[in-house]
């Protein structure tokens, strides 16, 4: 197994998340690109030990509108037919589900999930997710499940929060990957949404994120162990 792993952002933010702090500590490379910004992705190679394809603020059905996606979703199907682990974040997992035929965007009801939102497990998650958990979450875009892809988790607002296509392929709508500084961040940035029907307001963020982070941190910690194992 290779020690790169290729990191695919869709923003310019600090790159202070939990896949950057586990990769590091676990001694991968992180191979960082912005094609939103010009960078193109280049070949999977044997180097590469996997890839995360981050949120952001991009429809995933919008490759006309933005043609970068186009490499995007190049980059992903590769990474399919090689056989290396993909994680996609949000609007990745969003990406991940429509590369593979389901649809993807916003529901009619428009519930806007910003803030901590508990999700629950399917009877087929098990070695995924054991129990309920309260994730970050910002979205509302959402996706069905893919055929041939596994539903892992739901909520009452979305019933698809997580799915495995295959051994290697997960899609998270959730965010595990932001800290509570990243969050933070957030409550600053998305001042004009807290009125959007389903928004949590910043007290009740604050006091979720403070009572689960940590169980959120740990779940996912251990689910990047088991995904990308450990370089060689």
């Amino acid at each position: 197994m290779g020690r790169r792993v290729v990191l695919v952002r869709h923003g310019h933010e600090p790159a202070d998340d939990r896949v950057v702090s586990w990769l590091t500590q676990a001694g991968f490379e992180i191979d960082s690109r912005r094609p939103f910004a010009g960078d193109d992705l280049g070949a999977h190679g044997d180097d590469l030990a996997g890839t995360v394809v981050y949120g952001g603020k991009y429809n995933a059905y919008d490759t006309d509108k933005h043609p970068f996606l186009n490499e995007e979703y190049r980059w992903i199907e590769e990474c399919l037919g090689a056989n290396v682990p993909v994680l996609g974040l949000c609007q990745g997992a969003q990406m991940i589900a429509h590369l593979l035929g389901a649809w993807a965007g916003p529901r009619d009801h428009e519930i806007f999930e910003f803030g901590y939102y508990r999700i629950d497990p399917t009877p087929e998650a098990a070695g995924f997710l054991e129990a309920p958990l309260w994730v970050t979450q910002a979205h509302f875009h959402t996706f069905d499940l893919p055929v041939g892809g596994v539903r892992l988790a739901g909520n009452e607002n979305y019933e698809n929060q997580a799915f495995r296509y295959g051994d290697k392929v997960y899609g998270l709508q959730f965010h595990p990957e932001v800290t509570i500084e990243g969050f933070r961040r957030w409550q600053g940035q998305k001042w004009n949404v807290y009125d959007r029907p389903g928004v949590q307001q910043p007290d009740e963020q604050t006091r979720l994120m403070y009572q689960h982070d940590a169980a959120q941190a740990t779940w996912f910690y251990g689910f990047l162990g088991d995904l990308l194992g450990h370089p060689v």
